[in-house]
């Protein structure tokens, strides 16, 4: 039996996320609003966007982590 990649599983679902918001270039009026709805957590589907940004917060810090870690075994 295979296990599942939950890396791979979060990766492909921030990505879908992600993915709808590409569309279309948002105005600055609504940039703004977008910024005001994040800080007081009003944004449609506010649980999975603050998950998915911390998923990205955690796997940007891991690759960091990856980067350093081969710098320091190849010197």
């Amino acid at each position: 039996m295979m296990k599942p990649n939950y890396l791979l599983i979060l990766i492909i679902t921030a990505t879908m996320l992600v993915l709808p918001a590409c569309d279309q270039p948002k105005t600055g009026t609504e940039k703004a609003m977008d910024n005001v709805d994040d800080a007081l957590d009003r944004r449609p589907g506010e649980k999975a966007r603050d998950a998915t940004e911390d998923a990205v917060d955690k796997l940007e810090d891991a690759g960091k982590e990856i980067k350093e870690s081969v710098k320091d075994a190849t010197n």
